[in-house]
């Protein structure tokens, strides 16, 4: 088809695979978010929303594959990437 972008593409804001239990890693919030969304523009897996009224970000883990660009790109340290406990679920 003239005009069409190869290979496989997801509509704007949403991941095609759910990342399934294969990740080690989950990011939460521990510190103070200050709501700057740079966890959000980064995130490679459309794996974070906003809380607009509470003002923080909120975590899809069934998404979210563990790499940990958004506690990389959080300018105030408040996201922090923990284990997941085998059993624990997500």
């Amino acid at each position: 088809m003239k005009g069409s972008i190869p290979g496989p593409v997801a509509k704007a804001g949403t991941s095609p695979t759910k990342m399934g239990g294969w990740s080690t890693i989950k990011p939460v919030l521990k510190g103070k978010c200050n709501f700057c969304l740079l966890c959000w523009i980064f995130c490679p897996e459309a794996a974070i929303s906003q809380d607009e009224e509470n003002r923080i970000v909120l975590f899809n883990h069934e998404e979210c594959k563990g790499c940990g660009i958004c506690a990389l790109e959080c300018p105030t340290k408040a996201i922090e990437m923990i284990e997941i406990v085998a059993g624990k679920g997500k």
